[in-house]
């Protein structure tokens, strides 16, 4: 596995990554220790493999031996179809204006009143979730949940639940040594029974859709697969099955849901940490927008504060600093290294992302790291907070849209208020592993007047 850091990049050359190469006494150090944690699990594996697997074991290994692996050529006709799907299904069903009309403001705005009564305390953990939880929902089955839905507040809880456990050590571990932890006890053990369980929630969905599927009109992202599933374009072996279906699916529903949520979470505490940036955000949603009109996407242009403020949130967390991992499709020298086909490359988002000349005081938040000297929204090449190349995120126009509708739209409406002195907010996260998660806190939100 190969860890790999951005350097300074040129204008003229766009992105290039290059080896994060640590001192030979260090690489000494991590085989030495490596080598003792795999001589210690092979004698565990050795021991357990005196004991026959359960039934439940076996069914589980041979529902994992079955199940769809997106890598190499069978992930691009997912995601070149994951792409295309959306882009036709905004267009034909018209949800891009939704979701830059009434919908994705009155959403956010609905689940703050919802769950702040006068004004008392509330965890906006699944509160504020359930704003990007229902634009997914709407774009991936055209379905809708309210606040009291007890299946939409199940399946927020598997989420949030994994993406807590992907960042534990134990996690981390597993994904080092799958074949020898997964014969363990332990906490991946309840991610898998999370993700089974979302995947048949999913499946459920997919069927529903499949009966009712109208092969001339899309009603949203579902169907397009079920369109394609329909075609065979590829052969006798068609990427497209139900069950490739469902958890392409669910995978869309997790990561358009929990990322866009924590994000905005950890958004709201950065904003009541610094009260001074809060209150430059409603005087430009007083003077752009209003009291009483709802925000929309145009306003991006004519909002430059807020739009700086959504860009430096996102850099200043971090939110996922391993990003995904790629693989070596073939055998490559880079700089006097060899990289052996087959090796998992992770790039480390951070070393882009904290660059100290990019970035003055990376450590500190400041959104005119994305102001120019006159006060207009300025871009940077170093914003990769959404990754880069062919594993880019998918969605991340969406999150761009959602973000900044959901913030304009709530502090539209209300004044952040912190149960704590602000001096005293800490914005250390309380896991740092495949994600950063937020520290939780509770918060109050009192309607601003006008």
């Amino acid at each position: 596995m190969l860890l790999l850091s951005a350097s300074r990049m040129s204008s003229s050359l766009g992105t290039t990554v290059h080896a994060q190469v640590t001192s030979s006494t260090d690489r000494l150090t991590r085989k030495k220790y490596m080598g003792v944690w795999s001589r210690g699990l092979e004698a565990m594996a050795a021991t357990m493999r005196r004991f026959p697997p359960s039934a439940a074991t076996k069914r589980q290994r041979k529902s994992a031996k079955k199940g769809p692996r997106s890598r190499g050529a069978s992930e691009k006709p997912c995601r070149m179809n994951s792409v295309s799907s959306v882009r036709l299904l905004m267009a034909q069903t018209g949800l891009g204006s939704r979701l830059c009309g009434c919908k994705t403001g009155r959403s956010s705005r609905s689940a703050v009143r919802a769950g702040a009564p006068r004004g008392q305390p509330f965890d906006p953990t699944f509160l504020l979730g359930f704003a990007p939880f229902n634009v997914i929902a709407d774009i991936l089955f055209h379905k809708h949940f309210d606040y009291s839905d007890q299946t939409g507040l199940r399946i927020q809880k598997l989420f949030n639940e994994n993406f807590h456990l992907l960042s534990t050590g134990w996690l981390q571990l597993y994904n080092i040594f799958p074949s020898y932890l997964h014969y363990l006890p332990g906490s991946h053990r309840k991610v898998l029974r999370n993700v089974a369980e979302l995947k048949d929630y999913s499946l459920e969905r997919v069927k529903e859709h499949q009966e009712s599927l109208d092969p001339t009109c899309s009603r949203d992202f579902t169907d397009c697969l079920l369109q394609e599933l329909q075609k065979e374009r590829y052969g006798t072996e068609p990427w497209y099955t139900l069950d490739n279906i469902a958890v392409t699916v669910a995978d869309l529903f997790f990561a358009g849901t929990e990322t866009t949520s924590t994000t905005l979470r950890y958004g709201l505490l950065i904003l009541m940490k610094y009260p001074e940036v809060e209150e430059k955000l409603h005087e430009e949603i007083d003077r752009v927008i209003g009291p009483s009109r709802v925000p929309a996407i145009k306003d991006r242009l004519e909002m430059p504060y807020m739009d700086a403020v959504v860009h430096e949130i996102q850099r200043f967390i971090d939110l996922l600093p391993s990003n995904l991992p790629h693989v070596a499709n073939q055998d490559t020298m880079f700089r006097g290294y060899v990289i052996p086909k087959g090796t998992v490359v992770i790039p480390t988002l951070d070393s882009v992302l904290f660059d100290k000349q990019e970035f003055p005081d990376p450590e500190k938040f400041k959104p005119e790291h994305f102001l120019n000297e006159n006060g207009k929204f300025k871009y940077s090449d170093y914003f990769k907070a959404f990754s880069a190349g062919k594993r880019v995120c998918v969605g991340e126009g969406l999150a761009r849209m959602e973000l900044f509708l959901f913030l304009s739209a709530i502090l539209q409406h209300f004044n952040l208020k912190s149960l704590v002195d602000p001096k005293d907010i800490d914005l250390s996260p309380c896991t740092i592993g495949f994600a950063k998660i937020p520290p939780h806190y509770k918060l109050c939100v009192v309607p601003r007047s006008g």
